[in-house]
């Protein structure tokens, strides 16, 4: 993983812009604490922040081809991994190229020399990179299929800004920060338009597309999508080509010259990776978890606790592990949810996404890369809402209905805001172009349409946010998080398996369930899905409504430029076990540190 940035316009120099993006590049120094780098050629210049994974001794970026006479041929400024370099690498020496490191991201560059605006395809990873065609005074900007890896632009003059996070785009004086309506929109409502951003100016580059800047413009080209397809197998050969992706897949995913982990939280996915993961690497595998000061309560979404889970993986496969406990005090501080918000250059969603940072915050003092089980519920159906026949039937996102999210934060809008930025319009049109998307096959009717429909919507509505959240928390600190369940491979077979095996046994992810039951005790075989714990301790409760008392008093707080401070005064006035009350809280709190980061915002 890294942080890139850069600037480029085929119309004028930029030879003496360095200092501009290695400002950019300054503000990703998390992303890559490793090294960094600027390159500056007439029309481009590419910055670099490394955290070092494949060959740490090489491997400096901006990397560069040249040609005989020191000429430029490709300069790149990459992301990610490649999972597939060690093949992608013996087949480009076959066509001639010569390679100086051990790394993935002189493969892709020599790519990128080979196929040109073909390379994409021939990658296998999480990946987003911007690549400098010298000859044809071309930029390509590159993000993976299924958007693991960020990456935005800001069009200025007749080019481009790029970065890894929007922060560095800002950071370069030539863009200033807005609030983009659509963008709120999207926030409030719980979904995510592709291609948008919380940014007015800023497009975030779709995934599985790449973006081409030359002296003719930007355009896009979209060079993967979800494609319907018939699907004849029967479920014992089904499960059997899960379990053969699966094993092909982790052996990929443990690839590192640094320390390697797995995220474990005693649920099916994470443990099927920890599994996976742990005979991959023939046992040099640790494992984390996380838990709470306090005691555990079961809830509508959460009947039991992790821990036993853990201990009956730990026992059973002999893994290597750690508990990371967190405290109330650490997860309301203001300095950690300071970090948080910054991170994400978003409000963020308050102590799921405190207890993430300061999770991998710990991970990061044991290994420099983990594997995590995300996506494994939208691709194999594990949500409780893909059960549910109700949520289904709404003619609306499924997981509207369980996450309370949305009517939560848009209960505290001013009502003018709520007028004016009309919410529940803006999200009925945004599912009616969502819908408008999903492939089909000719003649497919009934549950098994309406299934594809939401896998598709969770697939392209609802998980790049998750992405997105796990990649900001990750490299705010340093860590490489890879998520073997978004390999495309997986994704496009699981898209195309008819409902009815997904579900052949009766409970949700069953093709998972099956082809991974071998490897792992009764007890995480047998057990429900469970989503990612928060903390139930009231002294979490107590110290938010202190601070969100604070705030309230505050009549020049940038937070009320949207929110009403009597409607979060009423909140304060609930109960303090009320969940509602706990988002709510949250969401002011992170929106006005939000709104705080700048004192150029506007809207």
């Amino acid at each position: 993983m890294c942080g890139i940035a850069g600037w480029v316009d085929p119309t004028r120099s930029l030879r003496d812009k360095g200092r501009v993006v290695r400002a950019m590049a300054d503000t990703l120094a998390a992303r890559g604490p490793d090294s960094e780098g600027v390159w500056a050629g007439a029309n481009a210049v590419l910055g670099h922040r490394r955290l070092a994974v494949m060959d740490p001794e090489h491997g400096e970026q901006p990397m560069l081809l040249s040609d005989d006479r020191d000429r430029p041929l490709t300069v790149i400024s990459y992301s990610g991994e490649v999972f597939n370099h060690l093949e992608l690498r013996a087949e480009l020496e076959l066509l001639g190229h010569k390679f100086r490191t051990d790394t993935d991201t002189e493969v892709v560059l020599h790519a990128c020399l080979e196929w040109e605006t073909g390379v994409a395809e021939h990658l296998n990873g999480m990946f987003a990179f911007a690549v400098w065609d010298a000859r044809r005074g071309r930029l390509l900007l590159v993000r993976d299929r299924l958007g693991v890896k960020p990456l935005f632009y800001a069009p200025h003059g007749h080019g481009v800004l790029f970065a890894s996070e929007p922060k560095a785009l800002f950071a370069s004086g030539l863009i200033t920060p807005a609030v983009d309506d659509d963008g709120l929109r999207d926030f409030l409502a719980s979904v995510r338009t592709p291609g948008g951003s919380l940014f007015r100016g800023v497009h975030e580059v779709r995934p599985g597309t790449m973006v081409v800047v030359d002296d003719r413009g930007i355009r896009e080209h979209r060079y993967w999508a979800l494609r319907a397809r018939p699907h004849t197998a029967d479920v014992p050969e089904t499960v059997d080509h899960v379990r053969d992706l699966l094993g092909d897949i982790a052996n990929r995913h443990v690839r590192a010259d640094v320390p390697l982990g797995a995220l474990l939280s005693g649920g099916l996915d994470s443990s099927a990776l920890a599994a996976l993961g742990r005979r991959s690497t023939h046992g040099r595998l640790r494992t984390f978890s996380v838990d709470f000061d306090g005691q555990f309560v079961p809830d509508r979404l959460r009947a039991t606790p992790d821990a036993p889970y853990v201990r009956d993986m730990v026992g059973h496969c002999g893994l290597d592990h750690r508990d990371i406990v967190l405290d109330s005090a650490a997860l309301a501080d203001p300095a950690t949810r300071q970090a948080v918000v910054t991170a994400r250059d978003a409000p963020a969603t308050g102590d799921m996404d405190t207890s993430l940072y300061l999770l991998f915050q710990a991970v990061r003092d044991h290994a420099t890369v983990v594997i995590s089980g995300e996506s494994a519920d939208e691709v194999f159906g594990g949500y409780p809402w893909f059960h549910d026949p109700a949520a289904l039937a709404t003619g609306d996102y499924p997981w509207r209905y369980l996450t309370g999210r949305s009517g939560t934060y848009q209960a505290l809008l001013r009502e003018d805001v709520a007028a004016a930025l009309d919410v529940a319009t803006h999200r009925e049109n945004h599912y009616r172009q969502a819908l408008a998307e999903v492939p089909v096959l000719p003649g497919e009717t009934g549950i098994q349409r309406r299934m594809r429909e939401v896998f598709h919507l969770h697939l392209t509505r609802w998980l790049p946010d998750l992405l997105d959240r796990k990649d900001r928390l990750s490299m705010a600190v340093g860590l490489e998080v890879r998520v073997p369940f978004c390999d495309h491979r997986l994704v496009e077979y699981a898209f195309n398996t008819p409902w009815a095996h997904h579900t052949f046994d009766g409970q949700e992810k069953s093709l998972l369930r099956a082809a991974t039951a071998d490897l792992l005790p009764a007890s995480v075989v047998n057990r429900t899905k469970a989503p990612y714990p928060i903390t139930q301790d009231v002294a979490y409760d107590r110290a938010i409504r202190d601070q969100a008392g604070d705030l309230a008093a505050t009549p020049t707080a940038p937070v009320w430029t949207f929110l009403d401070p009597q409607r979060l005064r009423d909140r304060l006035a609930r109960p303090v076990t009320d969940r509602a009350t706990r988002a709510g809280i949250d969401f002011a709190l992170n929106l006005d540190l939000w709104l705080s980061s700048s004192s150029s915002w506007s809207r």
